[in-house]
């Protein structure tokens, strides 16, 4: 059948504007798609417990021995922060923090800790405030949660999906070390730890992230997903096959231990499995991923010959410590605007995910000035350089209570040590002194007065206690 030019003119402009419609309405979604969120947090993780320098202008800032691909492939793709933190130098404080935004001294060390316990469960968390951005997020926490003294589970702090009131026992703790397992002649006379098919639950972690992940990109839901492992804490497992490679790698001077490198691996394993799945899905354009530790390394481990270097070199202490080794950790951003292969030198904390999540998911209100993290929106988005906007000018860090009672605040690149048994007041200055080998509070009394001040002041106006009490 024939039509005439004007019946055909009225019909093109007809398919025109339709497909235009589509078109806009498309991009309109596009639009207002609302970004996913990765949380990785590795447990006990030294900021040289890597293969990709964690400061790429410092050649010790990674491990001699430990080979992590998968961790190097998500370094590259996204901003290394050099001056990373975990909010404390012990687990359980730590991830009540990221999930709040607030620091220790406001839960796990509050002199009123048994009243806080109940105040803590009505705190923003991040699964709380992006349902309040958009109620068709859907949020997950697999492995280890850790919340010991209170025993809030996951879905009272607003998680749709979980794996329970987990602790270390639950992917293997200190108490199933195993002294049988695969017999090797070691200097000191020990037997290897037995290799597992599932060493820590990596693998079983990586796939049920995996099917949640699948699950809400077709069902085209943002989310939310933390995976929290069990690696590489205490104690050690690892796969069969990678404890036979590092017995042919040559060993390093900070890092030797087979079966620790082997556990370390079997980790990046599962993260690389993350990773894959991100990239076939097709998402990693509106996925942000946040990966840091919990704390910093342990000096020592129970298994292999004594130390030749220091296990966190160049770093001091370890975990438990207020030193650089027990706080500073491997901590990247990837994601959507984040520059790849890029880092900052801007000093960021774990407390900061939930304000920088807050933010980039789209809430616009106010923030509850009672939390401590900032908005790293303006330093992930800008080559790394830049500052973050917190309540105060500062990194506090305390502990007290049934630990020791000991603090720090890092105030530019300033930071100050304290013992509260003692009263002992170190200073360094790390720009310059990484290491903190050189206490300059002699030197430098105004700069002590000024930075004790002020953590005195945070102390006392967050109740944190700062005595040893048995609880």
């Amino acid at each position: 059948m024939k039509t005439s030019p004007q019946y055909s003119y009225y019909l093109n402009i007809f398919f025109l504007t339709f497909i235009f419609s589509l078109s806009s309405a498309s991009g309109q979604k596009l639009k207002e798609r609302k970004p996913n969120f990765i949380v990785i947090l590795t447990d006990d993780q030294s900021w040289v417990g890597t293969s990709f320098l964690a400061d790429p202008n410092d050649p010790r800032s990674k491990s001699d021995y430990y080979q992590t691909p998968n961790m190097e492939r998500l370094a590259n793709s996204g901003m290394r922060m050099t001056n990373g933190y975990a909010p404390a130098p012990f687990c359980s404080p730590t991830r009540k923090s990221i999930l709040s935004g607030l620091t220790p001294a406001k839960h796990e060390y509050q002199k009123d800790r048994q009243n806080w316990t109940k105040a803590f469960r009505k705190q923003m968390t991040i699964p709380k405030i992006l349902k309040t951005v958009d109620p068709e997020y859907v949020t997950a926490h697999f492995g280890k949660w850790d919340a010991r003294y209170d025993n809030f589970t996951p879905e009272e702090m607003g998680y749709d999906f979980s794996d329970g009131l987990t602790s270390n026992n639950t992917g293997g703790g200190k108490k199933t070390l195993q002294k049988e397992g695969k017999e090797i002649p070691f200097p000191m006379g020990q037997a290897w730890p037995k290799a597992y098919d599932d060493p820590k639950l990596i693998f079983s972690l990586a796939q049920k992230s995996n099917d949640f992940i699948e699950t809400q990109t077709k069902n085209n839901k943002p989310f939310y997903l933390q995976i929290s492992h069990y690696a590489v804490h205490l104690a050690i497992t690892h796969s069969e096959k990678n404890i036979n490679r590092y017995f042919k790698l040559k060993k390093g001077q900070k890092h030797f231990v087979p079966a620790f490198a082997a556990m370390t691996e079997d980790m990046d394993e599962g993260i690389g499995i993350l990773l894959d799945k991100i990239a076939a899905l097709g998402i990693g354009d509106n996925t942000y991923i946040f990966f840091l530790s919990d704390n910093g390394g342990r000096t020592s481990i129970p298994i292999g010959p004594k130390q030749k270097l220091d296990r966190n070199f160049p770093l001091r202490g370890g975990k438990g410590s207020m030193y650089e080794g027990g706080l500073r950790v491997p901590f990247v951003v990837s994601g959507p605007g984040v520059s790849s292969n890029a880092h900052s030198d801007v000093p960021v904390t774990g407390l900061d995910i939930l304000p920088t999540v807050a933010r980039l998911a789209g809430y616009n209100e106010p923030l509850p000035e009672i939390i401590d993290g900032g908005n790293l929106e303006s330093i992930i988005h800008n080559n790394g350089v830049g500052r973050v906007e917190r309540n105060k000018p500062y990194l506090i860090f305390h502990q007290a209570a049934n630990r020791k009672p000991k603090s720090a605040i890092r105030w530019g690149d300033y930071k100050l040590v304290k013992n509260w048994e003692n009263n002992v007041l170190e200073l360094f200055d790390l720009s310059e002194d990484v290491e903190e080998k050189n206490d300059l509070s002699k030197q430098m009394p105004e700069r002590v007065i000024k930075l004790n001040k002020a953590l005195e002041e945070f102390l006392e106006m967050a109740n944190a206690e700062t005595k040893r009490t048995e609880i």
